[in-house]
């Protein structure tokens, strides 16, 4: 077994559990979102959403490092930030009401969305999954022409016993007619429809409020990885 990175004890301890009073701040922000009352109970998101997302994802950077030694899980870098960004939206809410991590690549240089795993926390719902999410142009096209290249690999992964238990299938929206430069009869056709390729699984959200959360996350995610590291593959 690979080494173990140490935890930085005195910023990140081990994960416990996410506190209820972390979702029940999440539920109070869906009621109250503006700055005036976030302002008034920041200190509680600093304590019971974002630290303890802090030190799952500490934990995960140990618990991961055999399994996923290629992706950085940063507890600094990989947490979204909770402010939104209002710009180019008709929703002015100023803040999310979710808590969610994404882990991507380690020494990731382009901007662009890249192949990776997925963390969200909200009120009601829990979310654990990866694979890509909004593909460019190009890596759509990259990742069409790696199932029709390399088709018997891509299918040694989705249609697995144990990944199609676990996630169904690949999940996101498709198109309802054949892409443009492929035929419609042609024998890949309902994999090259789509145009997200990713998966994921929901829970209820008392499920983060336990210790043992950290092992459904790492193990999801463990089962999550052949797709990502096709999809790396891919687009590379």
């Amino acid at each position: 077994m690979s080494k173990l990175v140490p935890l930085e004890d005195d910023l990140f301890p081990p994960f416990e559990g996410f506190p209820k009073e972390g979702l029940d701040f999440l539920k109070k922000l869906k009621r109250n979102n503006n700055r005036q009352w976030f302002q008034q109970h920041k200190q509680d998101y600093l304590d019971y959403v974002k630290f303890p997302m802090q030190c799952l994802i500490a934990s995960l950077s140990q618990r991961m490092i055999d399994d996923a030694p290629e992706i950085d899980f940063d507890p600094k870098r990989s947490i979204f930030r909770i402010y939104r960004d209002v710009r180019f939206s008709k929703n002015k809410a100023p803040y999310k009401t979710s808590v969610a991590a994404v882990f991507e690549l380690r020494g990731k240089k382009s901007p662009a969305e890249t192949p990776g795993l997925y963390l969200h926390i909200e009120s009601g719902d829990v979310f654990i999954g990866g694979g890509i999410y909004m593909p460019t142009g190009e890596q759509l096209k990259a990742i069409r022409k790696a199932i029709v290249d390399r088709p018997k690999e891509y299918l040694a992964i989705v249609s697995n016993k144990k990944f199609k238990k676990e996630f169904g299938g690949i999940q996101g929206e498709k198109l309802q007619k054949a892409p443009l430069g492929f035929p419609k009869d042609h024998p890949m056709i309902d994999h090259l429809r789509h145009k997200q390729f990713y998966v994921g699984k929901e829970y209820a959200e008392t499920v983060c409020l336990r210790a043992r959360f950290l092992e459904t996350v790492a193990s999801d995610f463990v089962d999550t990885m052949p797709l990502v590291r096709w999809l790396v593959k891919a687009t590379a």
